[in-house]
């Protein structure tokens, strides 16, 4: 990437789920296993009325109250969410009128998922490169348990909403800069979807009664659905192959990366990658127990909590990879 992430704001909504919480809704939960498998100890859930857009704005409204970029210097918004207020206008229009930001501005959506801030950075890395842009406003947004079964134990249990502003601005110095890769099998789009609800099946023509699983987690087609052993594989195969192919296309050696920062899908797919590639612990970036699985937004939570922590610092080598909904990966090498 040859531009700069110059602040990154996280925004969290109020009611918390913890473990115990779901314990009380689900009796035959192995609580210490599935804590174990990943990683997560407490999520945070929107409010009935409270959408993707909602949280985009304080994410929004929290950065500019911190960052020395002004709601007037921004001239272009990319907002990445799978959901949104509506079906038209974009959200990215929405949500520039509320920030009251200038009318030379661009704005518009994309859903990409578990890749979401990588291809949200490109397209902004590219923007600017290009002279299209100056300095934009890049948000991630998710509230994914507005599609999760109320009785759907498994996925509950690791997902949590937020949303994430980045603000993506001209570099003035020489950096390391290994641009993105991008992959794509989508063969395999059905692995981690939703199915009803838009052209091909909409509702509520193709509305259906519940189903159960083998596991006792309720389905429906209207609701989100993760084939997790699936997911698991593909994820510890592309991921590694995703680490050598961004080291050889910058020309690194694998101890010049200071810091792995992965899609924080869960704790033993974190875990499995680091074995697999040998990543020292303390370079294997970790940060998923208070939020969960947040989709897009897990790189830059990862990232913000980890420069607020002192963990990173300006001048760390950073190697960031997405993978899932898709099934696509990607990801960068910069550095700070």
């Amino acid at each position: 990437m040859e531009n700069h992430i110059k602040d990154i704001s996280c925004y969290y909504p109020d009611k918390v789920i913890t473990n115990h919480s779901l314990l009380d809704e689900f009796p035959k939960l192995k609580l210490k296993e599935l804590t174990r498998l990943t990683g997560v100890y407490q999520r945070h859930i929107c409010a009935e009325n409270e959408t993707s857009v909602d949280m985009a704005i304080r994410a929004a409204e929290k950065l500019f109250s911190t960052s020395s970029t002004k709601k007037e210097d921004i001239d272009y918004i990319i907002f990445c969410s799978a959901g949104g207020d509506y079906i038209t206008p974009a959200s990215a229009c929405i949500i520039h009128n509320q920030l009251g930001l200038p009318s030379d501005c661009g704005a518009f959506d994309f859903n990409q998922g578990c890749t979401g801030y990588i291809y949200g950075l490109s397209m902004a890395d590219s923007l600017i490169s290009a002279g299209n842009a100056k300095n934009i406003l890049l948000i991630t947004s998710e509230a994914i348990s507005k599609t999760i079964h109320a009785k759907d134990s498994s996925n509950r249990a690791i997902f949590g909403d937020a949303a994430t502003a980045s603000i993506i601005t001209k570099r003035n110095s020489d950096s390391i800069s290994g641009g993105f890769t991008f992959g794509t099998d989508g063969s395999k789009y059905d692995r981690i979807i939703i199915k009803n609800g838009r052209e091909r099946f909409p509702l509520p023509k193709y509305a259906e009664t519940d189903r159960v699983d083998n596991y006792g987690n309720a389905r429906n087609d209207a609701n989100f659905y993760m084939d997790g052993s699936e997911v698991f594989n593909f994820s510890v195969t592309k991921a590694p192959e995703l680490v050598s192919k961004l080291l050889r296309k910058s020309n690194l050696r694998f101890e010049d990366i200071d810091y792995f920062i992965f899609h924080q899908a869960n704790q033993i797919i974190l875990e499995t990658l680091g074995k697999k590639l040998k990543i020292p612990n303390e370079k294997l970036i970790i940060e998923i127990a208070n939020t969960g699985n947040t989709v897009s937004s897990t790189i830059p939570i990862a990232l913000h909590n980890s420069l607020e922590k002192g963990i990173i610092k300006n001048g760390d080598t950073i190697l960031l990879a997405g993978f899932g909904v898709g099934f696509s990966w990607g990801g960068t090498i910069f550095t700070l």
